[in-house]
């Protein structure tokens, strides 16, 4: 390798998923002591109470007024705790059942924990998640009124439910009436 065509310096910016923002400088060397840097290694590492002088925080347009690391620490938090708030709310038919576990708010955004089993033999794939507010009773001739939410973030989506197991799934969503 030769240095022509190639800066002496070079600047690099990171935007991670979390929201957190890295810049760095690297040089080139002929013989480099890494070649290859892992930043998942790196963020998992780092304590994430600690917001160092290396890192700054994106606000994303989805997300509001709340941070992504702060989204996706209630998320993770919400999956470790496990529990079951609500009761009787989920379906089951043809050997796969939804269940929702709790519904959460905190500061404009609405978590929801949910819970997919599969009781067959078969793996079962998830080609979407859609929520959705409709009306509950709907006289006759009006016109049902139905709006879709998009989460914004997802916690332990998976999309292929292996046979005879259980994956819970933690979904942000934005605040609604």
């Amino acid at each position: 390798a030769t240095t022509e065509g190639f800066p002496g310096e070079t600047n690099f910016s990171v935007i991670c998923e979390d929201g957190s923002f890295f810049s760095f400088n690297a040089k080139y060397a002929r013989e480099p002591e890494m070649l290859n840097i892992e930043m998942k290694d790196f963020l998992e590492n780092e304590d994430t109470s600690d917001f160092s002088h290396t890192r700054m925080n994106i606000y994303f347009r989805e997300l509001g007024n709340e941070s992504p690391l702060l989204v996706k620490l209630i998320m993770q938090s919400i999956y470790k705790n496990n529990d079951r708030k609500v009761r009787h709310l989920g379906s089951k038919r043809f050997g796969i059942q939804f269940l929702i576990k709790g519904i959460y708010t905190y500061n404009g955004m609405l978590y929801v924990h949910t819970q997919t089993k599969n009781s067959s033999n078969v793996p079962f794939d998830t080609d979407f998640i859609k929520f959705k507010i409709t009306d509950k009773k709907v006289p006759k001739r009006t016109a049902i009124q139905e709006t879709v939410l998009d989460a914004v973030r997802s916690y332990n989506e998976v999309i292929e439910i292996a046979g005879k197991s259980t994956v819970r799934t933690v979904y942000a969503l934005p605040k609604f009436t």
